[in-house]
């Protein structure tokens, strides 16, 4: 798929960038590939979680440089959000956890990619840049909405300004990544984080915290505590709720049902434990 691998271990999807040659730098296609990817795990009811990684020593080295060279005629941007094919704030809108595994470099779009997991786990070694300033670009896909809200608006700008190269000590010292690994540990870290939400966890409950919380970055508080009161209510008629319950008195795991697959992409947002989308 244009640069993208794919496997399935339960209820866990990886996608790697797998153009390691090129140090998983990105083309068009290759970024439509990854976002194909995304909305595909997302429809997929054996998916409960979404691990993303990258092939040998980098994890995404952003956007190669004939994608660069393509975007410099007056309808470039245009066209380039037409062959993309999705929203660029797709991975925000999926219903499953997104937990990126950092097993190298992370620049400009690459970096970009990481911002959007929930969860980051970083290699000892990996390094992250923002690149644009340095490009004569501007804080891309978002940048400059998820930067600040994760690490605050001044080591966010540092990041954005500089475009100097940040280690991942110094990431996890801000808040940026949230586990530092050896490079042969991340994955395997990662993974087995990934399928203790898939195993453990409610698919139905997972789907709409992810969405309270992105949500919640721009809502109000009385907004937000009014919401989670209506969703509290609701869950106690889940059938997750219900079996979680049962599994208690009888002592066992519980046997969550499969996760209710929406055909948009729309976010899954607070009718996930109810199956009835909002208008």
């Amino acid at each position: 798929m244009s640069g993208i691998e794919i496997e399935q271990d339960a209820g866990v999807r990886l996608i790697s960038f797998s153009r390691p040659e090129r140090r998983n730098a990105m083309d068009l296609a290759m970024f439509r590939a990854y976002y194909d990817a995304l909305a595909d795990a997302d429809r997929d009811p054996r998916v409960r979680v979404v691990v993303v990684t990258g092939a040998g020593a980098s994890f995404c080295a952003g956007a190669e440089r004939a994608l660069l060279d393509d975007l410099r005629g007056p309808d470039a941007q245009a066209a380039l959000l037409d062959g993309l094919g999705h929203p660029p704030h797709l991975p925000l809108t999926l219903g499953v956890p997104l937990i990126a595994a950092v097993n190298g470099s992370a620049a400009g779009l690459g970096l970009v990619h990481a911002l959007y997991a929930d969860l980051r786990f970083a290699a000892e070694h990996a390094q992250f840049s923002t690149v644009f300033a340095r490009l004569g670009l501007v804080a891309e896909y978002g940048a400059a909405w998820l930067l600040p809200r994760l690490v605050g608006p001044g080591h966010a700008l540092d990041l954005l300004l500089s475009a100097r190269k940040l280690s991942a000590d110094e990431a996890r010292e801000i808040g940026l990544v949230h586990r530092v690994l050896p490079r042969e540990e991340v994955l395997p870290a990662a993974l087995a984080y990934a399928r203790t939400l898939a195993e453990q966890c409610s698919p139905a409950s997972l789907s709409v915290i992810r969405q309270q919380v992105w949500r919640g970055l721009t809502q109000d508080a009385a907004d937000a505590v009014r919401e989670s009161v209506l969703l509290m209510s609701r869950s106690f008629d889940s059938p997750d709720f219900q079996e979680a319950v049962q599994a208690m008195r009888e002592r066992r795991r519980p046997s969550f049902p499969p996760r209710q697959v929406h055909p948009s992409p729309e976010p899954a947002g607070a009718d996930a434990l109810t199956g009835v989308r909002q208008g």
